[in-house]
């Protein structure tokens, strides 16, 4: 098939190698470069880097609202596109050009988590599993037909880095398997269960000692690695990025020993950590050279 394809970030790097690999990508679309690192130079998405590596020709316009935008998007006379974490609005002009429309690989099991942070959004819910589904793109922010859907279990002690990774193999493989079998039916989305996955905000990301041991590991891991869950050690934000529930019980914010945290309800041993300026370090390490409080406020 001649397919387009739409991404910006390392999540939809899998899927578009793995298009490339079955299908004539005619064109990959990505977000402008953005000033990045200490220099704030500009530096390439993840997908252009990919894309060029790849030798397929790159757009990156600011809107593909335009009428010029449109009209280039319509000469590609693509069968089909596929999106995937674009981070742009697609007008009906987009959605309608291709012959079969326009894809979308999204990483929950609609229409639980639709919007921008699913995979952060179902480890901070406690959710059991998730997923990807290919659906089929309509006006709607997630609303459209599901084609394909697959589901895993989240693990217990799993991140959104982890999670992430394990979802942008199943979405490269599931895309491949959906293209290869279209025309597929769609299945219309139920009107119940509708939960958005509204965009992290860094404001979530100060952890509270008061909550349930449940609800902070899940934060610490549904936050890791970016924006990272902190606490603030003598005026260092220290950032939190791995734990699992541990047995202990005592005042919140209480240290019972090591990393070994109390809540609310039952304690967190957090596994990983990062102090200001340094890497990410197992929490023995981050000990030899950070000293806790007895109470962590």
């Amino acid at each position: 098939m001649r397919v387009i394809f739409m991404g910006t970030p390392e999540f939809s790097v899998p899927v578009l190698q793995a298009l490339a690999a079955e299908h004539e990508v005619v064109c990959a679309y990505s977000q402008p470069p953005r000033p990045a690192g200490r220099g704030k130079a500009d530096r390439k998405s993840p997908v252009q880097v990919a894309a060029e590596a790849l030798g397929l020709p790159v757009r990156h316009p600011v809107s593909v609202k335009t009428p010029e935008a449109l009209a280039e998007f319509a000469a590609l006379q693509a069968d089909v596109a596929v999106v995937v974490a674009y981070g742009l609005i697609l007008p009906q002009a987009v959605l309608d050009a291709p012959r079969l429309g326009c894809l979308n690989i999204h990483a929950s099991l609609l229409p639980r988590w639709r919007g921008a942070a699913p995979i952060h959004r179902a480890i901070m819910a406690g959710d059991a599993e998730t997923g990807v589904c290919i659906m089929q793109m309509e006006a709607g922010l997630d609303t459209g037909p599901v084609l394909l859907r697959e589901a895993l279990a989240i693990g217990a002690e799993e991140t959104t880095a982890q999670l992430h990774d394990r979802l942008s193999a199943m979405g490269a493989e599931l895309i491949v398997k959906a293209l290869g079998a279209l025309p597929l039916p769609a299945e219309a989305q139920p009107e119940e269960g509708v939960t958005y996955a509204a965009k992290i905000d860094k404001s979530e990301a100060r952890v509270r000692f008061d909550r349930p041991a449940a609800e902070v590991d899940r934060l610490i891991r549904g936050l890791s690695p970016f924006p990272g869950a902190w606490i603030d050690v003598a005026g260092e934000r220290v950032k939190l990025l791995r734990s699992r529930l541990a047995a202990g019980e005592g005042a919140p914010g209480q240290v019972l020993a090591g990393f070994t945290i109390a809540c609310a309800e039952g304690a967190v041993e957090v596994l990983e950590a990062q102090r200001e300026g340094k890497r990410p370090m197992p929490a023995s390490d981050v000990l030899r050279g950070l000293s806790l409080p007895e109470i962590l406020s």
